[in-house]
């Protein structure tokens, strides 16, 4: 090994006396140079073989590249490349081959040595990379779509990018993205040609024997290759996605059309057909606009292609009458009600149409529940609260186990100052199940507290308790605790507290949040944070270190504290603390110990 690790740095000998002889690095950096690579070599030279290893290896003799570049940047100094640069681009190749070859599956290992080489321009390097990534990792389309992209649009080769995808379809014949980045590939070509064929007839230059094939010229091999696909790909967001790419491209009319009908034909009981053909419409607004158009103009055109998209909708919402038709029907209303106008009359008509169509599926019973926020956020904002209570109520008989339905309802009766909402509030619970009411309750506990009296916010708390399940009562019992205490002062807080304590369970914050109030008290009890403590860590002493540590601290410091239960109160700790939290404990109290924590 020894011997090995020798060669490979004599092997390094030229070209560090050719960076010091050209006066890019000094004598000391030289050997500094050469120590940092002993130390690289007898790592990746062990039996034990690490990846951090190489990728540390990899790294610094990228870093000397990048320093051999900028010393050749500010010397001005442009020669040799050969005998420096070269040599050592060729050992990060030598070690990315030995890394890759020990851990093959590694993708991040294949794709840094790509980066690599795409820096450092080696394509013929990189052409082999890649040839032995796919060999290797033929499952990952993505792998190939790159290859394919470098071949096109580095080595412009549309001849290699071709070969590459039509291997990938071998492996993954239904794979809707190596389909589109190949339909994309073929039309690239092809307007690459085009532009050549232009340049030549600009120029009036001779072909000779030359001469471009119209079928590729004309998008004809990208035709063949959507047509392939259609045949194997069901869906029509495949058909969508490849109209969006021939529309980038200015000669594919015909190929555009035929995808339109194909679209129209096989899928025309898909919602997303109907939401592209009218959304289209307002592609097809007048392209005889010029600057000399008046403001009015403009907002008269805008107002007929929204119009003929809302036709499209409408037969839509016919032909497909389901909630998701809707729901794109009410999002490109919605999209264009929040486009920014200068017209008010404009502005307006978006308004009106989106409220009807909000109406009309909601009359239809097709307006799905998540929408039903959006119309009435509509409604609040365009004042109109006495359809926003009729709305919000309908969508509580519609959904009336839903516990968003009756929040967003009852929000809008607060909201609205609604003399209603104790009884919206009662029918709430009666229709919900136990069971994650409680953001109703605790939507309620909070109305109360800033409009009714003491009285009937502390019934509608102690329901609570009762109404809600165990786990959500933990939540609604450290509600209470601080309404009290903020409400009715200390007395009333412990005695809320002792009655607390009769029903499990609590929560960690439950005892913390009394230990607080206690602590905040002038005539703040010792005999009173034991009894906290105590209660609390009968609950969670198993599974907190720090509550036993905090009880030590109190009675350290505290004066009505005994330190002389601290030793008592560590045995104990010892016992009921699980796992690691004991060597946490102990750490800590060791440092409590020492006055360091």
């Amino acid at each position: 090994m020894a011997e090995r690790i020798e060669q490979r740095l004599e092997d390094r000998v030229p070209e560090l006396e050719q960076l010091e002889r050209v006066g890019l690095f000094t004598r000391k950096e030289i050997k500094a140079v050469l120590r940092r690579a002993s130390a690289l070599e007898y790592k990746i030279q062990r039996r034990a073989l690490r990846k951090e290893d190489f990728i540390n290896y990899i790294q610094y003799e990228i870093n000397l590249l990048e320093l051999i570049k900028k010393r050749r940047a500010r010397t001005g100094y442009s020669f040799k490349k050969d005998e420096i640069e070269i040599s050592i681009l060729h050992r990060i190749h030598s070690l990315f081959n030995r890394a890759i070859g020990k851990w093959k599956e590694d993708v991040q290992l294949w794709l840094s040595h790509v980066a690599f080489c795409k820096q450092w321009n080696a394509k013929h390097q990189l052409s082999r990379v890649f040839s032995s990534m796919l060999a290797i990792h033929p499952n990952k389309p993505a792998l190939w779509i790159m290859a394919a992209k470098w071949e096109m649009e580095t080595r412009l080769s549309a001849e290699n990018a071709r070969h590459l995808f039509l291997r990938a379809l071998r492996f993954h014949p239904e794979c809707p993205k190596l389909y589109q980045e190949y339909f994309r590939m073929e039309l690239m070509n092809a307007e690459k040609q085009r532009k050549e064929k232009k340049e030549f007839e600009r120029a009036k230059m001779d072909l000779g024997e030359f001469s471009y094939s119209e079928e590729i010229l004309n998008g004809e091999m990208a035709r063949i290759v959507y047509r392939d696909a259609a045949q194997k790909i069901k869906g029509v967001e495949f058909h969508l996605a490849v109209l969006s790419i021939a529309k980038l491209f200015d000669f594919t009319q015909d190929l555009q059309k035929e995808i339109l009908e194909s679209l129209q034909t096989t899928f025309a009981d898909d919602p997303l057909t109907w939401d592209y053909m009218a959304r289209h419409e307002l592609e097809l607004g007048s392209l005889q606009s010029t600057e000399h158009t008046t403001k009015q103009t403009k907002v008269s055109e805008m107002t007929q292609r929204e119009e003929r998209c809302s036709a499209v909708f409408e037969e839509a919402v016919k032909a497909v009458p389901t909630e998701d038709m809707w729901k794109y029907y009410i999002t490109f209303c919605l999209e264009r009600y929040n486009r920014k106008t200068n017209s008010e009359e404009l502005k307006q008509k978006r308004l009106e149409r989106t409220l009807s169509v909000f109406n009309k599926a909601h009359e239809s019973s097709l307006l799905p529940e998540a929408l039903y926020k959006q119309w009435l956020q509509l409604l609040l904002e365009s004042t109109l609260f006495e359809k926003a209570t009729e709305v919000a109520e309908a969508a509580t008989k519609r959904f009336s186990l839903s516990v968003e339905t009756w929040q967003m309802r009852l929000q809008v009766l607060i909201q609205l100052k609604s003399d209603d909402v104790t009884q919206c509030f009662e029918e709430a619970v009666k229709h919900v199940k136990s069971k994650g009411t409680l953001p109703i309750w605790t939507l309620w506990v909070e109305w109360s507290e800033g409009t009714k009296s003491k009285e009937d916010t502390e019934a509608v708390y102690q329901r609570s308790l009762h109404a809600t399940t165990h786990a959500e009562s933990v939540t609604m019992k450290e509600k209470y605790l601080d309404w009290t205490y903020r409400n009715s002062g200390y007395k009333k807080v412990r005695r809320v507290f002792t009655s607390l304590c009769e029903n499990r369970p609590f929560s960690l914050d439950f005892f913390r949040k009394m230990i607080q109030i206690e602590k905040e008290q002038e005539s703040c009890k010792m005999l009173h944070l034991r009894e906290y403590y105590e209660r609390a860590l009968r609950e969670f002493g198993s599974t907190d270190s720090d509550l036993w540590l905090d009880y030590i601290k109190e009675e350290l410091s505290h004066p009505q504290g005994k330190p002389e239960n601290c030793g008592s109160i560590h045995w104990r700790a010892m016992k009921m603390l699980q796992g690691d939290l004991v060597e946490d404990f102990v750490s800590k109290y060791t440092l409590l110990q020492t006055g360091h924590l």
